[in-house]
């Protein structure tokens, strides 16, 4: 199995997606590979590079072979074409598997561009087909052509909206999201204080995390907004954000911190704004409310799954499958910054009353259940493959 990535930064989907491949390689039953189009990216005001990326290297200890195709987003090259030399290394990646993976569908142009029988599935972790542009362009093509075996939606969200943009709805299988439950776990009271004095945290505060990266999508101005509204109602409250452009790196950060805070720095101190993390299980032991206010496009997100399981109350938007994930362990607002406040305050009150809801609800988090979906599908495509398919 290869599967193509349009390259390794940080984000859910690229978080989960290296999960499910780690995870079935390590499996046995499969050998995994992946081919990224870029060796780095430029986003939300970072400059991320491939090597140094926690879910490449997530790959590379599990034993799966990595490669790329070596472009960086600050080339200034046509996303849309691909050299000679470039279409070569992917033919020779894509012809040494039985089925290839796109991990989204804008590495489907690539697979387009190739003169190669391979079936592709696509996976899918968003539920707005119409802000993908081109890429959902490529996936029609894909399907129409029959290059395209399967599409693995992660959210019945994303199944319903890309099968009204036009997939077929034969293809369309979900497969929800799931965590390592090992990895992102409640802690004892005495490691919450610890880590809370890590981070800068006072061991009585109520803290809300955000975990988002500085995108229209995850409406960071709505979550600043409320943050003001909620530190001046509580007095014991702090708030964490933690994502690519999440810290004092990013000015468009600073700005908007500025504009809702520019009269209160004593309201502003109790902001901590900490970029790019590799352990997010440690932030979120730390939280009483994980807390979400993308105004589109979320499928099934994982911040919320993961705060959750490390026992924060999820408050979320109503986007994609969010309200199906927090049903009775969360709760769900409109786009108000004054509501979402106010729900923050009542998901910190409630916590305790809501703690036996969360130990209850792991089970169908687990990433083992996410593991056999995608086996099941990429096994079902082989076999319906295998008569045309050369062997390696």
């Amino acid at each position: 199995m290869l599967s193509l990535y349009e390259g390794f930064f940080s984000g859910g989907a690229r978080q989960l997606h290296s999960t499910v491949v780690a995870g079935l390689h390590a499996g046995g039953r499969q050998r995994h590979a992946a081919l990224s189009i870029h060796s780095e990216v430029r986003r939300e005001a970072t400059l991320q590079r491939m090597a140094d990326d926690q879910r490449f290297r997530l790959l590379r200890s599990a034993g799966v072979h990595v490669s790329s195709l070596g472009r960086s987003t600050d080339d200034g090259l046509d996303p849309r074409t691909f050299s000679p030399r470039e279409l070569h290394h992917a033919a020779l990646e894509v012809r040494a598997a039985h089925v290839v993976m796109s991990l989204k569908e804008q590495p489907l142009r690539l697979t387009n561009a190739l003169d190669v029988d391979r079936p592709v599935v696509a996976c899918l972790h968003r539920s707005d087909p119409e802000h993908q542009g081109t890429a959902l362009d490529d996936l029609l093509l894909a399907a129409g052509e029959g290059r395209l075996a399967a599409v693995v939606c992660c959210a019945e969200s994303t199944r319903d909206a890309y099968a009204a943009a036009g997939v077929p709805r034969s293809l369309l299988r979900v497969v929800p999201n799931g965590i390592n439950l090992a990895r992102f776990r409640p802690v004892s009271d005495a490691r919450r204080r610890a880590l809370r004095g890590g981070f800068g945290l006072p061991v009585d505060a109520h803290v809300v995390v955000f975990a988002a990266r500085f995108d229209t999508m995850k409406n960071p101005g709505l979550f600043v907004a409320a943050a003001r509204q909620y530190l001046e109602r509580d007095p014991a409250g702090h708030v964490v954000m933690c994502g690519a452009g999440m810290s004092d790196a990013n000015p468009d950060l600073v700005v908007e911190l500025g504009l809702a805070f520019g009269d209160r720095p004593d309201l502003l101190a109790r902001v901590h704004a900490l970029g790019v993390r590799p352990d997010m299980e440690l932030v979120y032991a730390t939280a009483d409310v994980v807390a979400l206010t993308s105004v589109f496009g979320e499928a099934a997100p994982l911040c919320l799954i993961e705060g959750a399981m490390c026992g924060a109350i999820p408050v979320t938007t109503p986007v994609g499958d969010s309200a199906r994930i927090v049903e009775g362990i969360g709760f769900v607002t409109g786009f108000d910054a004054a509501e979402i406040a106010a729900t923050w305050i009542e998901a910190t009150a409630r916590r305790g009353e809501l703690a036996g809801a969360l130990t209850a609800a792991r089970p169908r988090f687990s990433h083992v259940r996410m593991l056999t979906g995608y086996a099941t599908v990429l096994e079902t495509v082989h076999r319906g493959a295998g008569a045309q398919l050369a062997p390696v």
